[in-house]
């Protein structure tokens, strides 16, 4: 991801200002759905008797005229606030470009102990739903920068600095002056606390919440488990919903009452819809999807898309091994703060991955609260229906569900605008444009990719093409020929996912070769 600026959404008001630990109403404003939308994807319930674990504070930024030195800067000066662990900026135009650099410095909580001016990354909407789609044409979604995990902490401060815009003035050959670039309007501050993953009864064998087991990177073996529900027939008819997507036949649906006295029941239902759309590979309400050896998985592959599957394809499966991944229940999703239903696409072709840029300063037993704290952001702060990343992989080579729909289908995400259909998303938590990736979260990308590309048939050494929805790259409608497994800057001009994490990307397709069998 680009980074140049961090804002955050929230309400523009005096009171904001007077009073900056309420959070506004509209920073937890559920998004309508768009009427073109099937009933998969009705608004989220939100239960005042029941809040939501979790928080976020949305404060405006504004111009810091004091300080002649950072001439049209914007920010927040030094402020106690509530409990926080993940920051960002946000602003009103998601098209729009923030050119300058946007620093935060917080304190951590307990020690009183201020960190050092730190950078956020803007990526300047090379994220996101694709052009022409619902969810990006909410009027809900905003601009922002990437999110920066900092860990526990009570106190903040903030500054915007634009960068020097210079142009000619008088003649083609006139003297050059130096003003500041303009910056988007409605900037604002987001601090997110991921909370606490709501208490739950855990399965046998699984994982407590908010905990992110040891995966196959990690030493412990997963008992095999086989398919719990019959798979759904090739021949059934799927209804279009947004262009390039389609809701999956014999997907779980959950309509959700708006009443408030059905939101508890609402909140339950969009739970259990999670849980089930992955009930083809793992018991309902599992915190953990097990690793399967090589025979196990290719017994599933049949019966999972046995009717898709040629005689050869049947014979000789290139696939590679499922590796053990922590379920949105594993990492302590709230379902509540998602829009209802689940969105795909028709295949998997490709695969884009990115880094987080949200820093590299936490420990994998922190991963589960980094995702909760991208969820919100992503939903709360940036109006996205749910998390954009279709799979997110922890420093220690952990692997995580990320946009509900279930792991072993064409879930359509919002991580590489204009390539969102037909490709899935894997996030590595962190931020390599000058650090290495670990080989643990490298080798967890090969594993994945070998997998889930394994299941619609694609080589992880071999290019496809894919159509552009829309780009600074390309021309939407143009085919593109991309390398199956491409980082997000093959289809957007971007840092992401770091120059570091990018060249590590032809050791993960030989690798996810390797393990396909080929």
């Amino acid at each position: 991801m680009r980074g140049l600026l961090a804002t955050s959404i929230g309400v523009t008001c005096a009171a904001a200002l007077a009073l900056p630990l309420t959070p506004p109403a509209t920073a937890v404003t559920a998004r309508p759905a768009p009427s073109t939308e099937t009933a998969t994807a009705g608004v989220r319930a939100t239960s005042p008797a029941a809040p939501l674990p979790g928080s976020t504070q949305s404060l405006p930024l504004t111009p810091l005229a004091p300080d002649r030195s950072l001439g049209g800067a914007h920010g927040l000066p030094r402020r106690d606030v509530r409990p926080f662990s993940l920051v960002g900026v946000v602003w009103n135009d998601p098209d729009a470009e923030l050119h300058g650099r946007v620093q935060v410095r917080t304190r951590a909580t307990g020690t009183g102990t201020w960190s050092g001016w730190r950078d956020l990354e803007t990526h300047n909407a090379d994220h996101g739903a694709d052009p022409d789609t619902s969810e990006r044409a909410s009027a809900q979604v905003r601009g922002a920068t990437a999110p920066l995990w900092v860990g526990d902490s009570d106190g903040v401060e903030v500054r915007v600095t634009p960068a020097a815009d210079v142009r000619s003035q008088g003649t083609a050959r006139g003297p050059r002056t130096a003003t500041a670039a303009p910056l988007p309007s409605g900037l604002r501050l987001e601090l997110v606390d991921p909370g606490k993953p709501a208490p739950k009864a855990g399965a046998a064998g699984h994982a407590p919440a908010g905990h992110a087991p040891a995966g196959p990177l990690g030493g412990r073996a997963a008992t095999a488990l086989g398919p719990v529900t019959a798979p759904v027939a090739a021949s059934d008819t799927r209804s279009v919903s947004d262009p390039g997507s389609v809701t999956a036949p014999g997907s779980v649906t959950a309509p959700v009452p708006v009443d408030a006295r059905d939101a508890v029941a609402a909140k339950t239902s969009q739970a259990t819809a999670a849980s089930a759309a992955n009930q083809d590979v793992a018991p309902l309400g599992a915190t953990q999807i097990p690793a399967l050896d090589r025979s196990a998985t290719e017994r599933e592959l049949v019966t999972l898309r046995g009717t898709d599957l040629t005689d050869a394809q049947r014979a000789k499966p290139y696939i590679g091994p499922r590796p053990g991944i922590v379920t949105r229940r594993g990492w302590g999703a709230d379902e509540n703060l998602r829009e209802s239903g689940f969105r795909y696409t028709t295949k998997v072709k490709a695969a884009f991955v990115h880094h987080t840029a949200s820093g590299n300063n936490y420990t994998c037993s922190q991963a589960p609260s980094v995702i909760r704290g991208i969820y919100r952001y992503h939903v709360r702060s940036m109006g996205w229906r749910d998390i954009g990343y279709n799979f997110l992989v922890d420093k220690c080579g952990n692997i995580y569900e990320g946009r509900a729909g279930g792991v072993t289908k064409p879930v359509l995400g919002a991580h590489t605008l204009g390539f969102n259909s037909n490709s899935m998303g894997i996030a590595v938590i962190g931020t390599f444009t000058s650090t290495k990736p670990s080989a643990s979260a490298v080798t967890a990308v090969a594993r994945l990719t070998a997998w889930k590309l394994g299941l619609f048939g694609a080589n992880p050494r071999g290019k496809t093409y894919l159509k552009s929805g829309g780009g600074n790259l390309y021309a939407k409608g143009k085919n593109v020929r991309l390398n199956v497994i491409s980082g997000h800057r093959d289809g957007f001009a971007t840092e992401c996912p770091g120059r570091h994490l990018y060249g590590k990307l032809g050791s993960a397709r030989s690798s996810a070769a390797r393990y396909q069998g080929r």
